[in-house]
């Protein structure tokens, strides 16, 4: 079943609302890579016990900003909710995108007050803000993964169809879940290379293998070994759905994926040589968002209650209504 495109309006909205919290999302990296996550104490959501800091030190201000703007972008998925339910029919797959996009806003922001609370911030190594972090980074994907959606539906897409996907279907599930895994491995990598910093290339090398490393250390070197292998099950399976779901959506997707996955290994490798400076930092988790954008995108088009399926793959179940 097709719905109605959205208003022009409210396209730019989500379209605008989806950039400003990319925004947000790589300030709060800033954070983590400047050590700037206790600026404000382990209070929450007031920052030192004020609700304006007075006297704010660089670091004050630099979480500071992370939770004004955190607050702002809240009050734009809020009014993004609202616009779906109010502008659009019962159904309209925007409506269940915008309400997704809500809630893991919120789940976004517990998590971000978790973090301060339980102080794992600045030179916290432990476990625990390792598992945090990890947490933090599917939060964070789901919620763009949410706002990708309501632009996609917005634009009069028809809805998923989940049920009777075959092979389509499971190849894109696990390209999600990769993705999900990789990001978790690059956000503790990206801890590790903070709290832990090397002066050379070759001295990161020996830390990696280093039997007394700390387990951050350990870990990270697990990152490119995943980025590697999930790249190229990702442009694999991208091609292999182009084929099975023959549409000029799903080839657009892929086509992006391709591209966007060998910048990404391009930065990755920059990275690593650099040291990791904070901006390649920022580069590198843009170019995650951006690849796992077009992972959501390739999922949405391929998995369209309207997607076109190879003559051999056609059957009864094809026809069912969508989910």
């Amino acid at each position: 079943m097709l719905h109605a495109a959205s208003s022009r309006r409210f396209q730019a909205f989500s379209l605008g609302v989806l950039a400003f919290t990319l925004v947000v999302i790589l300030w709060g990296a800033f954070v983590r890579a400047t050590g700037s996550g206790a600026g404000c104490g382990d209070h929450w959501p007031v920052c030192n016990g004020e609700v304006i800091p007075r006297a704010p030190s660089v670091q004050t201000l630099i979480e500071y900003t992370h939770r004004l703007t955190s607050g702002l972008v809240m009050i734009l998925a809020l009014a993004l909710y609202v616009w779906a339910r109010r502008g659009h029919a019962k159904g309209h797959p925007v409506r269940s995108a915008a309400a997704w996009a809500l809630f893991f806003m919120v789940t976004e922001a517990l998590v971000g007050a978790g973090i301060v609370l339980l102080k794992y911030v600045a030179d916290n190594a432990s476990v625990g803000r390792a598992l945090w972090m990890g947490v933090h980074l599917v939060n964070t994907f789901l919620l763009v993964g949410a706002q990708t959606l309501v632009i996609w539906f917005s634009r009069g897409r028809a809805p998923l169809r989940l049920r009777g996907q075959g092979v389509p279907g499971a190849l894109m599930g696990l390209s999600l879940l990769g993705l999900l895994v990789l990001g978790v491995s690059g956000a503790i990598a990206a801890l590790g290379d903070t709290l832990f910093p090397s002066t050379t290339l070759a001295e990161g090398l020996r830390q990696d293998v280093s039997e007394t490393a700390h387990i951050l250390i350990k870990l990270r070197v697990l990152h490119p070994l995943l980025a590697v292998s999930v790249g190229a099950f990702l442009v694999v399976a991208s091609r292999w759905v182009t084929r099975l779901r023959p549409s000029e959506d799903v080839r657009r997707a892929a086509s992006a994926i391709t591209v966007l996955y060998a910048v990404q290994l391009g930065a990755g490798v920059t990275n690593l040589v650099l040291l990791a400076p904070v901006w390649m930092q920022l580069v590198h988790l843009l170019l995650a968002d951006f690849v796992w954008m077009s992972v959501v995108v390739l999922c949405a088009a391929g998995l369209s209650a309207d997607a076109p399926r190879v003559v051999a793959e056609a059957s009864p179940a094809s026809s069912a209504e969508p989910v």
